[in-house]
């Protein structure tokens, strides 16, 4: 019998994260200050501790991993496994072959954990009391929560309220690990005081929350302020997905041929595309690579110009895909996809022809059928965002049927639903009985 499952020994687990930037046909421009006002460059060392910022301007292709970063990776349930989708390879009649990277399991069920451990060490080994973050769908809150337990430093968490609003079990996930949550906008601040005075139902955005979080931060000269997504330091510590997967493909004695996952800023996606990105800039490979996006946000689908990475202009202008900074999008319940821009590295990657998107229907319906056939085949509940990973695969594999095309399809399962049920029953309408009474 052949192995669907390919598991990475500990002593292999990368000792270096992988930075694109050096590889890139054409460089990645460089942040901006805008015409007029202060300086937003300059702010940075106030709100971002000294050992992100080296990442975030690092120019180095290989960066190592602090062995303290490494014992709590370790911890955190690195190197995760690779699987094979047999069972769902069997339900589609494909023949293509699927494999998902499960990172999903980690102690707070997705992969930001990758980004929120070193994100804290660096700030405790600078003597830094607080952090402040925004979170979307709430993994990133719940995954710097964690880090910042681990380390011992106090949390501040700005949360998206179209999302808060209905997920309880993850504000107490939050709160146990020590964080303060508050709901976004909130009356702490400046611009969440002014929005909420304009309505005082406003849902949210990652952008607001962005602004939140900064605006606290800078008030504060014993916090920094942490971001889950978008910027060059994220996507480089979460290349640790993609690097191990590589050296899980070298088990299974395979590669892929396509390389799927969804996009929201960009941090899974970059994290398992990247270290294969460069196969194909590099070597020669034809790998295709696939964001999966809701049309409710669909940033790579913008224009790719510089924008404000928050609503209220607080950070630099970065050169990326962009719908707007201000700009209205519905709510829907893969928050995390319901971000303006995408990351630099992506959009410099889209732009030079290395990154296609697949865009589905915002009422959700589509993903969530496709996340069920999941469920039924390979057992595991996945976030609402890592549904749009897995329908675009399950297309993708269709796709094969049709052309009877013989691909390896690798999509990543950036997240566990366990906290998502509400979502999945709002939508698929589960929870109605089935069976009529007896008379």
């Amino acid at each position: 019998m052949k192995k669907d499952r390919y598991d990475l020994p500990i002593e292999e687990m990368p000792d270096r994260w992988y930075n694109i930037i050096p590889d890139l046909p054409d460089p990645v421009p460089p942040p901006m200050d805008p015409e007029s006002g202060s300086s937003r460059l300059d702010m940075l060392p106030k709100v971002f501790s000294k050992g992100v910022l080296e990442h975030e301007m690092c120019k180095d292709r290989y960066v190592d991993i602090p062995d303290e970063v490494k014992e709590l990776y370790l911890q955190a349930g690195r190197p995760r496994p690779l699987i094979r989708a047999k069972r769902l390879e069997k339900k589609l009649d494909t023949p293509a072959k699927l494999y998902y990277k499960s990172e999903f399991y980690s102690p707070t069920g997705s992969h930001k954990v990758n980004t929120a451990i070193p994100q804290a060490f660096f700030a405790k080994q600078q003597g830094i009391e607080r952090m402040t973050t925004e979170t979307g769908a709430g993994q990133w809150g719940t995954a710097l929560a964690y880090a910042c337990s681990l380390v011992g430093i106090d949390l501040t968490v700005y949360w998206v309220r179209a999302a808060s609003s209905w997920k309880l079990g993850r504000r107490n996930f939050m709160q146990l690990y020590g964080a303060e949550v508050h709901d976004s906008p909130s009356p702490n601040t400046e611009i969440g005081s002014k929005l909420l005075e304009d309505d005082p139902e406003h849902e949210g955005s990652l952008n607001i929350a962005i602004s939140e979080a900064l605006e606290d931060a800078a008030s504060d000269e014993n916090a920094v302020y942490s971001l889950g997504s978008v910027l060059n330091h994220v996507l480089l510590h979460q290349t640790i997905i993609g690097l191990e997967t590589k050296k899980q493909f070298e088990i299974a004695e395979d590669y892929p041929d396509v390389v799927i996952s969804c996009l929201g800023g960009g941090s899974n996606f970059g994290g398992l595309a990247i270290p294969f990105a460069a196969d194909r800039i590099k070597n020669g490979h034809d790998t295709k690579f696939i964001a999966a996006q809701s049309e409710a946000a669909p940033n790579l689908e913008g224009k790719y110009r510089y924008d404000f990475g928050d609503y209220a202009e607080q950070t630099p202008l970065l050169k990326m895909y962009t719908l707007g900074h201000q700009c209205a999008m519905p709510s829907i319940k893969a928050d995390g996809l319901r971000y303006h821009g995408a990351a630099p590295i992506i959009s410099a990657l889209k732009n030079q022809g290395y990154v296609d998107t697949m865009i589905y229907p915002k009422d959700e319906n589509y993903v969530f059928d496709r996340a069920e056939i999941f469920v039924q085949t390979e057992g595991f509940l996945p976030a609402p965002e890592s549904a749009y990973s897995i329908a675009a695969a399950i297309d993708e594999a269709r796709e094969c049927k049709e052309r009877n095309e013989e691909k390896t399809i690798v999509f990543n399962v950036s997240g566990h639903g366990f906290m998502d049920m509400d979502g999945y029953r709002e939508v698929l309408g589960l929870g109605r009985s089935t069976s009529s009474s007896s008379t």
